[in-house]
């Protein structure tokens, strides 16, 4: 039964990512035709997706496998020296860090006015927040000395706190995404839920 279902979820996904990519391309499209403000982003936006399309399709820059060396598309999209290989290590990964080295900022803004502790919830969230960010420093080495590596402060507050609350609190969003992906689908599928076309359809 977990097999079917599985299937199941990549087929709608696969069709969930193709409406997503021509209605990307649609929007963006219309926004550069009438020149809308921000239409240089949206020419940007379709330039990359188009090109990351074109190369992961075709296979560019992939590759012969020794396995099937007259096949040309044989190899993994994802070998170097592809050019999914290159766009990855060059320019994705590049703005990754740049986008999380500037989000840094904005995280110890938010931190500093949501650890204030005016309820429970949020002294709970302040308690533990300390926690783990006293076992993750060179302070939680210190207290976790006299008792060892085995029952260390670091390693209970990793084990309590990030593997077991954190993980089922993960789980559980990701249930819950995952359901609201299929049934989100099966509307769209079933003709239920038309608001992709437009509010006049």
């Amino acid at each position: 039964m977990s097999a079917v279902v599985e299937s199941w979820f990549l087929i709608l996904a696969a069709i969930a990512m193709l409406l997503g990519g021509a209605n990307l391309f649609m929007h963006h499209s219309n926004l550069i035709y009438n020149q809308k403000p921000g239409w240089g982003y949206s020419a940007l936006t379709l330039a990359g997706f188009l090109i990351t399309l074109v190369a992961g399709l075709l296979k560019l820059g992939v590759p012969l496998t020794p396995q099937f060396p007259e096949h040309a598309w044989a190899g993994s999209f994802e070998e170097q020296p592809g050019v999914i290989w290159w766009l990855y290590e060059y320019i994705i990964k590049p703005s990754t860090s740049t986008m999380f080295a500037l989000l840094s900022f904005f995280v110890a803004s938010a931190a500093f006015r949501a650890f204030r502790a005016k309820s429970t919830e949020a002294a709970l969230l302040l308690v533990t927040a300390l926690i783990v960010l006293l076992g993750r420093s060179y302070a939680g080495t210190i207290l976790s000395a006299p008792v060892g590596d085995a029952y260390s402060f670091a390693a209970l507050t990793d084990f309590v706190i990030m593997s077991v609350i954190n993980t089922s609190g993960q789980r559980a969003i990701v249930i819950g995404i995952a359901l609201g992906v299929a049934a989100t689908s099966l509307r769209i599928l079933l003709g239920m839920d038309r608001s992709y076309l437009g509010a006049d359809e």
